[in-house]
């Protein structure tokens, strides 16, 4: 059959997590509020990382990079998740699933290379800390976070722009919430394609290796040599508090990498294609969530700041309201 005579697909339908339509509520109002407290969770640790001048240092500076990430990496999929969840057409235009697949890419690649910047943070503070503020600074830290957005930028443009050429003639249905590259649901998509995609899929593996390996190799190498420093600590006190200082940041790094190799590495066993979805809510939904849950209830600084920040709301909201209540005196007083 020729290409003219083909049926081009303008759509694509969405199989979402489960097909059971009992549990689309349910889900709805579970994923709404862990979007809604993934939200209002890293827009405070912006917040309080940017006011609080305790906060000043390099890590919290590249925190609050990687809480802004989480929030993009999130959006880009959440909303769509809840809406589909909701609605009997569970479809989304090709554009828009283009459009997905680049913010999806684009701000996953990097906070891929600022968590690597915060291993990085944790090595120098470590293994080398009268150098610290020298090695770390400000410059240093900017320059770091505009390469991780443009690297983001680069990848998701090589990964994305091939696709502009594909001529999608059905079937058209996605088996999973979004769409996503270069996962297996995204080679999927690849195969929907009625055109030649052997270029598209080498072009999708040489970038998910060029991309996401020497980020993953600074971070073992970060931490290799982090614990090879904290193991040569004489006193056990000064090893715990060595190690308290990138423990969040270690447990951030291990749920976001074990999720990735999971469903990105791992043979696809006839199991693990019915886990991938359930293994990609954990990066793309629950890891943004559980990010600044990490760093505020294991860090004592973020705790005090976040205190902080909650009474003096509370202070300024009680002042506003006593002087409301002292307003109508004061103007009978005049009169």
């Amino acid at each position: 059959m020729s290409m003219a005579n083909q049926t081009t697909v303008t759509e694509f339908i969405l199989l979402g997590l489960f097909s059971d339509p009992q549990l689309q509520t349910f889900l709805f109002l579970v994923f709404l509020v862990i979007y809604l407290s993934t939200l209002g969770g890293n827009v405070a640790i912006m917040l309080v990382t940017r006011a609080d001048s305790h906060l000043g240092t390099p890590m919290y500076f590249l925190l609050s990079h990687l809480s802004f990430s989480d929030i993009c990496f999130s959006s880009v999929t959440v909303p769509k998740m809840l809406e589909t969840l909701l609605s009997e057409r569970k479809t989304i235009s090709v554009s828009c699933c283009f459009a997905q697949m680049f913010f999806l890419l684009l701000s996953g690649c990097s906070e891929v290379f600022i968590l690597s910047a915060m291993a990085y943070d944790r090595y120098a503070a470590i293994c080398d800390p009268l150098r610290y503020m020298r090695t770390m600074s400000k410059r240093v830290c900017s320059q770091l976070v505009a390469g991780a957005w443009l690297i983001g930028s680069l990848y998701a443009l090589i990964n994305t722009l091939p696709l502009l050429a594909l001529h999608f003639c059905g079937p058209n249905t996605i088996n999973h919430f979004s769409c996503e590259l270069p996962s297996l649901v995204a080679l999927s998509l690849i195969k929907l394609s009625c055109s030649v995609t052997h270029q598209m899929e080498l072009v999708t593996f040489l970038g998910s290796f060029l991309f996401t390996l020497p980020p993953f190799l600074l971070t073992l190498t970060s931490y290799v040599c982090i614990i090879t420093a904290i193991l040569r600590i004489s006193s056990s006190t000064g090893r715990q508090k060595a190690f308290s200082t990138c423990s969040s940041h270690l447990i951030v790094v291990t749920t976001f990498y074990g999720t990735l190799i999971i469903v990105y590495i791992l043979p696809k066993t006839k199991m693990l294609r019915e886990l991938n979805k359930v293994f990609s809510v954990f990066y793309t939904i629950l890891t943004p969530l559980a990010n600044p849950l990490i760093y505020s209830l294991r860090n004592k600084e973020v705790m005090e700041a976040l205190r902080k920040a909650v009474r003096n709301s509370v202070a300024g909201i009680n002042t506003q309201y006593i002087r409301r209540l002292e307003l109508p005196y004061q103007v009978g007083g005049q009169c």
